[in-house]
């Protein structure tokens, strides 16, 4: 079995302190017995965030035991569609004086690229926003 991990239970794990840190851990070894991990380059971009070298990056991946998965075309293609479908129900919030974008607490398609990569290349996701995969990928299996 393969699980692809989204960033933030990488981060619970990275962070010090982090609320759900041990479960996260927990969540993270389970998997670890289940087969292999991988995370998908956007994954691995949020995660070189926290890291001042590639070498420590890579010292990370490695001993934590999971791979970077590159994206495949019917992995981005399915990104696409289900970013689409999500724009058309979910148009972005705009100023009513000036009509710009407005800030707020939206997905954007780095998730759309989490969520296609692992429907489409691994067997499920460990991820903590379980609602939000569940709704845009019903057929996305996701991890204890």
């Amino acid at each position: 079995m393969i699980t692809a991990v989204d960033a933030g239970v990488l981060l619970d794990v990275l962070v010090p302190g982090a609320p759900d840190g041990d479960r996260s851990e927990a969540r993270l070894a389970d998997a670890l017995r289940d087969g292999a991990l991988v995370v998908c380059p956007t994954v691995a971009a949020e995660l070189a965030a926290h890291f001042d070298s590639e070498v420590e990056l890579r010292a990370f991946l490695r001993d934590t035991g999971i791979r970077v998965d590159p994206f495949g075309l019917p992995a981005l293609h399915a990104a696409g569609q289900a970013w689409r479908a999500h724009r058309r129900r979910h148009p972005p919030a705009t100023c009513g004086d000036c009509g710009a974008p407005a800030p707020g607490a939206e997905h954007v398609l780095g998730d759309f690229l989490v969520g296609a990569h692992a429907q489409v290349q691994a067997s499920r996701l460990l991820t903590r926003d379980r609602a939000f995969y569940r709704s845009r990928f019903p057929k996305l299996e996701l991890a204890p």
